[in-house]
Formats: C-alpha cells, sequence, structure tokens
C-alpha cells in the first residue's frame, strides 16, 4: 500500500497543472492560466511499490459555468524513457522523497496498467489523501475480463448519473468550486 507524505511539494500539483493543462489539445477553456481548485479524486497502488498513481479532479473556476478534467498522474524518481515530451507535467520537490518526475498517466505503463486492473476488478481504488483506506465511492460498473480491452480515460468530465448500470465504466464523485457534489464517468472501456 502506498504512504501519503504529510509534507511540501514545490512547485505544487495544482501549480504545475496551471502550466500544463492550457497546453493540451483537450482543454476547454480560453484562460492562459486558469483557476485550478482540487475537486477529487483517488490513487492506485503500484504493485513494484515504485510509482506513485493518483486520479486527480480539478476544476477550473475561471469560466462563468466551471469545468472538470481528469489528470491521471505517474510519480517517479527517475524520469520515464521512450514518452513524448508532453508528456511530462513536471517535476517537483517532495518534501520526503525528493525531486519527482511527473507523468500524464495515459503515457505511464504503471498508470495504465494498473487502471485496466481496476477495470478487471483486480486492483482497489485508495483515498486520495490517506494512507492504506479503500475509496468506495469509486466504482467499477461490470468489471471487464480479459485483455482485450483498452480504456479510455475521459479528460473533461460532465456530471451524470448515466453510469449506473453501463458495464465498463469507472464512475466517482468530485466537488464543483461551489461546493455541489456531483458524480459522472471517469473512464470507460472500448473494445481494441
Amino acid at each position: 500500500m502506498a504512504t501519503i507524505h504529510r509534507t511540501t511539494m514545490t512547485p505544487t500539483k495544482l501549480e504545475l497543472l496551471t502550466g500544463w493543462l492550457p497546453k493540451q489539445k483537450w482543454y476547454a477553456g480560453d484562460a492562459e492560466a486558469p483557476e485550478l481548485v482540487k475537486a477529487g479524486g483517488f490513487r492506485l497502488d503500484d504493485p513494484e511499490g515504485v510509482v506513485g498513481i493518483e486520479f486527480m479532479v480539478v476544476a477550473d473556476a475561471t469560466v462563468q459555468e466551471p469545468t472538470a478534467y481528469l489528470v491521471p498522474m505517474g510519480y517517479r524518481d527517475v524520469p520515464l524513457e521512450g514518452v513524448p515530451d508532453e508528456a511530462l507535467i513536471g517535476t517537483s520537490a517532495h518534501g520526503v522523497l525528493g525531486t519527482r518526475w511527473i507523468y500524464d498517466g495515459v503515457h505511464d505503463p504503471a498508470v495504465t496498467g494498473q487502471l485496466r486492473a481496476l477495470m478487471r476488478g483486480e486492483a482497489m481504488p485508495q483515498h486520495q489523501s490517506e494512507s492504506d483506506t479503500p475509496d468506495p465511492t469509486v466504482t467499477v460498473h461490470g468489471p471487464v475480463p480479459g485483455e482485450g480491452f483498452d480504456v479510455r480515460i475521459n479528460r473533461v468530465l460532465r456530471s451524470a448519473e448515466a453510469a449506473q448500470g453501463a458495464s465498463g465504466r469507472l464512475a466517482a464523485g468530485w466537488t464543483w468550486p461551489d461546493g455541489t457534489a456531483v458524480r459522472g464517468v471517469l473512464a470507460a472501456v472500448t473494445p481494441r
């Protein structure tokens, strides 16, 4: 199980995402520097105990109707080789673990591997900020057996209860900047 350290990160994850997010083709805002707030998320454990895996939901409050984004992240103690330059969100000095290279999880094999394991019912979502604490609010509807599938991450999130009963969907909640709690589909299985 991953240990959550009560320490500082410089720059913070939100500061790194503020510069990185507007450069992504799926960014729906028009601000060069969005006003991001942490809105939700969860973690997965790396079976090798090497990579920190977090699925963070951030909300951009610079627009009249806030937009929520899902950013899966892999935290590593060394650079990840063989990925495009844009996969690196940035580096941060962790108060306990030292320099962390933070990658967009869709390019990190540890992150995508554990997401696939979650969709098969072989991994358990963990609370975003508590060590060794499962998060039962993160649900997979209709775990998918076998290997013949891909997982599509919903980068721009929509609140909807449509996940109920839909097979191959990963659902979780987040909170809008005004305090309203909602749920939606974070990821879905697609056939290869």
